[in-house]
């Protein structure tokens, strides 16, 4: 059985490395993920909610490990 871990990406950044992390989760392009939180954003309504949540996840969610011994 294989466990998927929710991390925030170290290489495919743009900000903090939640949108891409959240798309290797989920399996989409990363691309696409930073697409819905800009709309997500940009839309009327709880857009402040979405912005802090991002903020929240770039302190939550760990930085995936390196993959390189250490």
């Amino acid at each position: 059985m294989v466990t998927r871990k929710l991390t925030r990406s170290r290489d495919d950044k743009m900000l903090c490395g939640v949108a891409a992390g959240l798309a290797k989760y989920l399996g989409i392009d990363p691309t696409i993920m930073r697409l819905i939180w800009v709309v997500a954003v940009l839309l009327p309504g709880p857009n402040l909610i979405i912005g802090l949540v991002y903020l929240v996840l770039c302190f939550l969610m760990p930085l995936e490990s390196s993959g390189a011994p250490a």
